[in-house]
């Protein structure tokens, strides 16, 4: 799919079946997590009757402006990241979906959009931000952080091993009078301190993976925002998550496991065990074709959840 300029085209990632996973009732409403050029919430609206609703997210202002193409009664966009649906909801009237997808990460065009700062392919300012309007840049994050927290942050978020000679980099070159303001200035650095290579990546990926995820707090929001599903799906409702990246896979799966256990509470060990409030349905990847076609879907895994029937709140 094309989004707002031709030359940065968006391929939704497992698409079909991420839709398929999360429609169980076409009269229902559905939270669409992240809106980006509108590939799942186009499908997800033609599967749905003309009583169903889609409800979606997108903390980039270039996503929310590309949804006004979207003409249909049934949708409505707010311009939030998904770590607010619960009050969102609330706001609206919303008491429970029938589900909720989450396609995390980032998208073709903030990659592919040099002026965005994502991508260390191109030469443009650090910002780094899904949305511009908010929050500290890259760039500014880099200017005042102090050694320890800068390898911190890309040992962490990065999962580099050389995380510390990079920030000692990052940090002497901004002693030196010459703060790190672009992409390419970051590249340059990392490529300088990194000491052996990995085949076929770019010195540069776990540093700018890194700085993005905490710099848009990624991994506390998808925390958020997976907790506010316990909430907000209806018994039957399915939760639909699509990662990119180890981090976020293993926050996703283990809130799964540990939701779809039976739960022993140790201060009343004979008192009846309630049922998990979640059921793990399936994980899939990609297919060759998909990833033939779009390499960017190589390292995608989609994880389908099931509310359960169980309606006491308090455990959630």
């Amino acid at each position: 799919m094309q989004g707002e300029h031709d030359t940065w085209q968006h391929r939704t990632v497992l698409l079909h079946e991420a839709v398929d996973a999360l429609v169980t009732d076409p009269d229902g409403v559905y939270i669409d997590g992240t809106f980006g050029r509108g590939g799942h919430t186009r499908l997800l609206l033609s599967r749905l009757s003309g009583r169903g609703r889609v409800l979606a997210f997108d903390k980039d202002p270039e996503a929310v402006a590309e949804s006004t193409r979207v003409q249909d009664p049934r949708f409505s966009i707010q311009h939030a990241s998904f770590a607010e649906m619960g009050e969102v909801c609330r706001q609206r009237g919303i008491a429970q979906v029938q589900g909720v997808l989450l396609d995390l990460g980032v998208s073709s065009p903030q990659i592919d959009n040099p002026a965005r700062g994502f991508s260390f392919r191109f030469d443009g300012p650090l910002d780094m931000r899904m949305d511009p309007t908010r929050g500290e840049s890259a760039a500014d994050f880099l200017a005042r952080a102090d050694e320890k927290q800068l390898a911190e942050v890309i040992r962490s978020y990065g999962e580099e091993r050389f995380a510390v000679s990079i920030a000692k980099a990052i940090v002497a070159r901004r002693e030196s009078g010459r703060p790190v303001r672009t992409t390419g200035e970051l590249s340059e650095v990392v490529a300088r301190a990194v000491k052996t290579r990995e085949p076929g990546q770019d010195p540069a990926t776990r540093t700018f993976q890194a700085l993005r995820i905490f710099v848009n707090a990624e991994l506390e929001e998808l925390q958020q925002a997976l907790n506010q599903t316990l909430e907000l799906l209806a018994p039957g409702g399915r939760l639909v998550v699509i990662s990119f990246h180890s981090l976020e896979d293993r926050i996703v799966k283990t809130f799964i496991v540990r939701h779809s256990r039976h739960q022993v509470d140790r201060r009343a060990p004979f008192a009846p065990v309630p049922e998990p409030l979640l059921k793990a349905v399936a994980r899939i990847k990609p297919g060759e074709a998909e990833v033939a076609a779009n390499p960017r879907a190589r390292s995608a895994v989609l994880r389908v959840a099931e509310r359960t029937a169980w309606n006491d709140r308090r455990r959630a």
